[in-house]
């Protein structure tokens, strides 16, 4: 699985709250562990970056 580079360069949102998205669920995957990270050669930003470009891990920030 590869950086979704097209998706990255048509990004028109907030970039903090996309890098900040990408590391947190990063982190998550590598403390999990999960299969999916092993079938990526243990990749974690790639695929965490997969994961929010293609809506399969929803994110909200909350401001206190």
């Amino acid at each position: 699985m590869i950086m979704p580079l097209e998706e990255l360069i048509n990004y028109h949102a907030n970039n903090y709250e996309l890098a900040v998205a990408v590391t947190r669920r990063a982190f998550q995957l590598a403390v999990l562990k999960t299969p999916e990270v092993e079938k990526n050669n243990g990749k974690v930003v790639s695929l965490a970056a997969q994961q929010v470009f293609g809506k399969q891990v929803d994110y909200r920030f909350i401001v206190s």
